[in-house]
């Protein structure tokens, strides 16, 4: 303790600086601005502290990714232990050179299609496994897992543990998407992180990272919980969770929802069933009623009696039609009997005819001498003319 008043005594004896560097955060807490400068030259960062007293020597348009000079005066914080900069005055000196390189690669990344819409990929239903990528122990991990076993008990989760930021996040995280992208059971991968500010949020920007992960074949989900400052992993994934609960709850359908929609969805189709019973119990019903039910004979005396009627018509047709042709026979009969040579014979007329079978119908046609053959009604006489 000694050491740190000593030491906090030494800082409060040196005096302001201007100081060139990059604001990576910045917030509002108390009427108090609190924040990091990031060095634009080297892997550098240091807290800030902008006290409500200062905040009229402040541009009102500062915000977090700006490039600023910044005079400030070194602050020892003895019972913690922190080194901090209490900001008397601050300028602008443009974008920030990280904030413009993502934006660069921001640009060149959507100009070869890989934000739109048409390539993202649907997410299943209902996964079996899901993939989550996070770091060990973390709040992110025990959202995730909490939240997702509460809305689906049975849901499993293959977790490959990796940085979420410094020099190790990249690669880690990278590999483990490989690794959960190989796996066949896995039908959806999350990548978590439970927020951060700008510098700790840089891996997920990556570009290394980013094309590998618009390259999986599995759906992916970006959890990493930061709404200000969205790295490009959000911009490629196929969908892009706010918070790593928000993704739990997206990614896994609620159990008792949708017991409650099956339930609703049983109860229409039970009662289109019992209206479907009704409706053709009443049809039941009315046919039943119908005479031809009652007594099914009914129809076959009706067709009987239908028969008998055509049966009668017919033999009345039949007898009518024999009678007319009796009479057409009778009367062609008679007309026949009446052109026959044979009752002609029978009133007392002969034929007679010569020997070659000529009939002879004048008195030159015989000579004296000649045989005739003379046909009466009941024969043939045989005589000679003389």
């Amino acid at each position: 303790m000694k050491l740190s008043e000593l030491m906090g005594g030494y800082i409060d004896r040196l005096g302001s600086v201007w100081i060139e560097a990059e604001v990576t955060q910045w917030g509002k807490a108390a009427g108090n601005i609190y924040g990091k400068f990031s060095d634009t030259e080297a892997d550098a960062a240091v807290s800030f502290t902008v006290w409500r007293r200062a905040q009229e020597n402040i541009p009102e348009t500062v915000a977090q990714g700006d490039r600023v000079i910044a005079r400030v005066k070194p602050s020892w914080w003895v019972k913690g232990g922190t080194l901090s900069m209490n900001v008397l005055d601050m300028r602008h000196t443009g974008l920030g050179e990280i904030l413009e390189k993502l934006q660069k690669l921001k640009t060149q990344l959507a100009s070869e299609g890989l934000f739109d819409e048409s390539r993202k990929k649907p997410l299943p239903f209902l996964p079996g496994t899901i993939g989550l990528v996070t770091g060990k122990d973390s709040d992110a991990e025990k959202d995730v897992v909490h939240n997702a076993k509460l809305r689906w008990p049975d849901v499993s989760f293959r977790i490959e543990y990796a940085a979420v930021q410094g020099d190790r996040a990249v690669a880690e995280v990278m590999q483990a998407m490989t690794t959960l992208d190989a796996d066949p059971e896995v039908d959806v991968i999350i990548v978590a992180r439970g927020g951060g500010d700008f510098l700790n949020l840089l891996p997920f920007s990556d570009e290394r990272l980013v094309r590998l992960a618009a390259s999986l074949n599995t759906p992916l989900v970006s959890a990493i919980g930061h709404e200000a400052d969205r790295p490009l992993l959000d911009e490629v994934a196929d969908l892009r969770a706010s918070t790593p609960t928000d993704a739990a709850k997206r990614v896994v359908p609620d159990v008792e929802s949708e017991r409650r929609i099956i339930q609703e969805a049983r109860s229409r189709l039970d009662q289109r069933i019992a209206s479907m019973l009704e409706y053709e119990s009443e049809r039941l019903s009315a046919f039943r009623t119908r005479p031809i039910l009652k007594d099914p004979f009914t129809l076959v005396d009706i067709k009987s009696e239908e028969i008998l009627q055509l049966v009668v018509r017919g033999v009345d047709l039949a007898h009518l039609a024999i009678e007319r042709a009796t009479s057409q026979v009778s009367t062609l009969t008679a007309n026949l009997r009446g052109l026959s040579p044979t009752s002609t014979l029978e009133r007392g007329y002969a034929i007679a005819r010569k020997r070659d079978g000529s009939v002879i119908t004048s008195v030159s046609d015989a000579s004296t001498g000649d045989e005739l053959s003379v046909t009466v009604s009941d024969g043939t006489i045989e005589t000679q003319v003389r």
